[in-house]
């Protein structure tokens, strides 16, 4: 037996939601769980969603694709006012908001595969030579051993 919708029904049934939204009904139930999609309880205590939840549910997925963090989706999407469906303009807030970290992202991960591709013939992966096994050392060109990093306020003007 197949779920019908109808195109004007005001609500929608968590399954309507689910297989409209191409998602699963924990899904759903997680989304609502984290802030991110919200809705009411009829007389039975059954969920209802609005019809712009699936806009909404749309974002999410693909802000996930991306590798947005959900988190930060749930901050973009607090800005959408409730009971209206996101619009060009809305998407194109929330879109820019994450141009910038995924820029970010795809320079990290060149980066990354550049470096990458330069220890391929040596193999060592040494703690003081390669950037990748040990990217946060700032004090390897001392010598191998530990050594005390300053705190900026500590350094003398000739250290600085």
């Amino acid at each position: 037996m197949s779920v019908k919708c109808d195109a004007k029904k005001a609500v929608l049934t968590v399954g309507e939601v689910a297989k409209r939204a191409g998602v699963s009904v924990a899904t759903l139930h997680f989304y609502e769980q984290k802030g991110l999609i919200y809705s009411q309880r009829n007389a039975g205590n059954q969920r209802r969603y609005s019809r712009e939840v699936l806009r909404r549910v749309a974002i999410i997925k693909v802000a996930q694709r991306t590798g947005i963090p959900l988190e930060q989706i749930g901050k973009a999407l607090a800005v959408l006012p409730h009971g209206k469906n996101a619009d060009q303009q809305d998407w194109q807030k929330l879109s820019e908001q994450w141009k910038a970290e995924l820029d970010l992202r795809i320079a990290q991960l060149t980066d990354l595969r550049d470096q990458l591709s330069m220890c391929i013939g040596c193999g060592c992966l040494s703690m003081t030579h390669c950037p990748l096994r040990n990217p946060q050392d700032k004090l390897a060109s001392q010598g191998s051993g530990a050594h005390f990093y300053p705190v900026e306020d500590e350094l003398t003007e000739t250290e600085r």
